[in-house]
């Protein structure tokens, strides 16, 4: 069985954990192994947002990774976003406002170069993924078995960073935002370079991992397409207070 999610922050959002927590009770069910498919190829910079709480106030504040150049920020991909070591020790200070001191130390223990790594190195520090595999769209290896698909992004360079572009009308592109593209070169005969639109993805993942079962968060069991993969069996993770706000623990 599987699920999957982008790096949702360096304390992982509780939709997340949720979805572990489901895949676990199911695995004590039917058995089997838990695959986590971390799509750490998205490049949306928001998907790290970290929401935490005030210990002393109550208030919800949202912190996330700090990006070296608005290139890197707005159109490299998760695996390529470069940690900020100023940011990491700043971050690290304000944190015993939010975490248990346990946390704090985890956080600045991390030495992981990219922001993938450093929210991957988070998530099993914190225990989460213990008996968990994890399979990485953003590995050579794991695109060079799939599928191909018909809409898809490339990775490719852009003033030396590293950059998903999409195919669009014909030729490879930069979304700016709106109806925006910034046309870049691409080339997409390499499969190691290739990923997913999140349309195609469901049928690019099951194509390396082949399961039986899928947890799936409310608003993805929604627009997951189910005939592009009928031999899975897809399960809406359990119910979890607060799901878009960091999971600390409690």
């Amino acid at each position: 069985m599987a699920f999957g999610q982008q790096p949702c922050g360096f304390f992982p959002k509780r939709f997340l954990v949720s979805k572990i927590w489901t895949a676990k009770r199911l695995q004590q069910e039917i058995g089997g192994e838990v695959v986590f498919f971390y799509h750490d190829c998205d490049h949306d910079p928001r998907e790290t947002q970290t929401k935490l709480t005030h210990l002393k106030t109550g208030d919800l504040h949202c912190l996330n990774f700090a990006f070296e150049n608005k290139i890197q920020k707005k159109y490299s991909p998760l695996f390529a976003k470069r940690v900020d070591r100023n940011w990491q020790a700043n971050t690290a200070r304000q944190l015993p406002q939010f975490v248990s001191e346990e946390l704090t130390e985890l956080f600045d223990s991390i030495r992981e170069e990219n922001v993938a790594d450093f929210c991957l190195a988070m998530y099993r520090g914190m225990g989460l993924l213990e008996g968990i595999r994890v399979e990485r769209s953003g590995a050579p290896e794991f695109r060079r078995k799939a599928i191909a698909v018909d809409d898809y992004f490339v990775d490719t360079e852009l003033e030396g960073e590293v950059v998903r572009a999409r195919l669009h009308n014909g030729g490879f592109a930069l979304h700016q935002g709106g109806s925006s593209y910034l046309p870049v070169e691409a080339d997409p005969s390499d499969k190691g370079r290739i990923t997913p639109s999140r349309d195609t993805r469901l049928r690019w993942m099951q194509s390396v991992l082949g399961c039986t079962h899928y947890v799936a968060g409310a608003g993805e069991i929604k627009y997951l397409n189910k005939d592009d993969a009928p031999e899975i069996e897809f399960v809406e993770r359990d119910p979890i207070e607060r799901s878009d706000e960091a999971y600390v623990g409690e």
